[in-house]
């Protein structure tokens, strides 16, 4: 599929990405909001997300997100990018209920395909690398890869996980040869960190706990120490990866409390362990190599049932 054919005779667009927006997905709101409005000025595009971290300031076109719940006509076209299940779409679901035409562009393998379009890669690093497929590169500008190559960066983990590919390079090559300052986005969007967020990384870091035999290591962070440390979960971002870096893991869990009895849990993997499945059983999703889900219960009765489905992919492998 090209997006130019799905935009003819469109007149309103809305697009649209997962709550608790990251890299990818607000990467793919802005590069295909950067690629209508350059190539198809007749269209008015509106992005609406959740607010994103700050540190995505650095794309152009980050002032242009807005947040659901403001009065709009129905749109001609609402197009979801980088979220798995409607319900993920937030308070801009409104929106896509009312649309004209939906599309779903995503790279989600947990993505059953909610949309009258359906666009699932679940092969490809990111879903800024599926649009960029969808893309005429010679109409993809300097703004509209900058925001391209963010996605699959962050996606990637800077292009060192296990979903880049070979095609995944080149993409970005592509992208790099629009004359993007990539060195300046990924030093802002990826490897910066506050104050606050090196403390609570390090405090989920001093306070973890190998399990599994050593193949796994789990940690949390309770509601009363976020307003400790005056954070919040976007701070978050990036203690699940550093986790998953400990010699001899290939599974990390990081959780942390969002309400009495309830904890969101970032689940990753490095070879074996199909992270996905293990989230899906709870009602979550994700990708092979990373997931995640909310569930409800105490701190321990999470991880042993969690701990139970990664035991049972380890032992399997291990008959292997």
């Amino acid at each position: 599929m090209q997006f130019d054919k799905e935009l003819q005779d469109v007149r309103t667009v809305a697009i649209a990405g997962h709550v608790r927006p990251d890299g990818d997905s607000v990467g793919a709101c802005i590069g295909l909001w950067h690629y209508i409005r350059d190539n198809f000025p007749q269209i008015q595009a509106d992005i609406w997300l959740e607010k994103p971290d700050e540190k995505f300031a650095v794309l152009a076109g980050f002032d242009a997100i807005r947040q659901a719940g403001e009065e709009k006509d129905a749109y001609d076209l609402f197009v979801a990018v980088d979220c798995a299940v409607c319900d993920r779409l937030g308070d801009a679901v409104s929106y896509f209920d009312c649309a004209g035409r939906t599309i779903c562009v995503d790279h989600h393998v947990s993505n059953e395909g909610y949309a009258e379009l359906n666009v699932i890669d679940a092969d490809a690093s990111s879903t800024c690398e599926v649009l960029c497929r969808m893309m005429d590169p010679d109409k993809i500008s300097r703004e509209t890869a900058a925001a391209l190559y963010t996605g699959i960066a962050h996606d990637t983990g800077v292009f060192q996980y296990g979903c880049t590919s070979p095609d995944t390079m080149r993409m970005a090559a592509m992208l790099m040869e629009k004359g993007i300052a990539y060195s300046h986005i990924l030093e802002e969007t990826f490897y910066k960190r506050t104050y606050r967020q090196n403390q609570i990384l390090g405090k989920a870091l001093l306070e973890s706990m190998r399990i599994l035999d050593g193949r796994g290591v789990v940690s949390v962070v309770r509601r009363k120490e976020l307003a400790f440390f005056g954070v919040t979960p976007i701070d978050l971002d990036g203690i699940v990866s550093q986790l998953r870096m400990t010699e001899g893991v290939e599974v990390a869990i990081f959780l942390y409390e969002t309400d009495n009895l309830e904890y969101k849990v970032s689940l990753r993997s490095k070879a074996v362990v199909d992270v996905s499945e293990v989230a899906s059983y709870f009602g979550g999703g994700g990708h092979v190599r990373a997931a995640g889900v909310t569930m409800k219960g105490t701190f321990h009765d999470i991880v042993n049932n969690l701990t139970l489905h990664i035991d049972h992919q380890l032992t399997e492998q291990d008959k292997q």
